[in-house]
């Protein structure tokens, strides 16, 4: 039986990156580097001036491609692409996180900002294939990214799931903030906690923590 805080929980529903695999891994970094290289070529501006405009769309609208989509009409396939060319050979199983994600009762589920095709390299690599009952990225939520309430709201409604009966677990404490008004449990995983009424709770070990969750 779960802790007293997750009992009425029956969808688990978990971001991917530095949230399934930890932070000190670095991945994401390869990701922001290629994106930097494809603001220089598609806007034809410095390194410098690319740099600043994915930081800046990626705070604006939460997500980078949001802000090239917005801005500058970008197609967000052949970015999306493109952006997750990476190695992921620097992620590593996690065994011990993959039997506490199975051991959870009812359904599991990954939401990205990311694309579904990059979530299935990143869940194999880190030994998590199979795991999950279903996979959605940010072209389910018609490319609005979180923290976008649309982005939720269509990507829930998708899966079916019940905000009230589901718990979110999410890196980037802006992405919880909707779903804490729709009435999910919510769980910041991050090296340092950020107090915040939209957080019921932190950790910088998910394995560890859904492992006392069902002790």
């Amino acid at each position: 039986m779960p802790h007293p805080d997750f009992a009425h929980v029956s969808t688990w529903v978990f971001d991917l990156d530095n949230t399934l695999y930890p932070p000190h891994m670095r991945l994401f970094d390869q990701i922001e580097v290629r994106m930097t290289d494809w603001v220089m070529r598609a806007l034809q501006v410095d390194r410098a001036r690319a740099d600043h405009l994915r930081a800046h769309y990626w705070q604006t609208y939460g997500t980078t491609l949001a802000g090239l989509m917005a801005e500058h009409g970008v197609d967000p396939a052949p970015y999306l692409t493109d952006v997750h060319n990476i190695d992921f050979s620097v992620l590593s199983p996690d065994p011990a996180l993959a039997q506490a994600i199975s051991a959870l009762p009812g359904r599991k589920i990954v939401y990205t900002n990311g694309c579904a095709p990059y979530a299935e390299k990143v869940l194999s690599a880190r030994g998590l294939s199979g795991v999950f009952d279903a996979i959605y990225g940010v072209e389910h939520a018609q490319f609005h990214p979180k923290p976008a309430a649309l982005a939720f709201q269509t990507v829930f409604a998708q899966d079916g799931l019940t905000p009230k009966a589901a718990a979110m677990f999410e890196d980037d404490s802006r992405n919880l903030a909707v779903p804490h008004a729709l009435g999910m449990r919510t769980v910041h995983v991050a090296p340092a906690p950020e107090p915040a009424p939209h957080i019921h709770h932190h950790t910088d070990d998910l394995a560890s923590f859904l492992e006392r969750l069902l002790a």
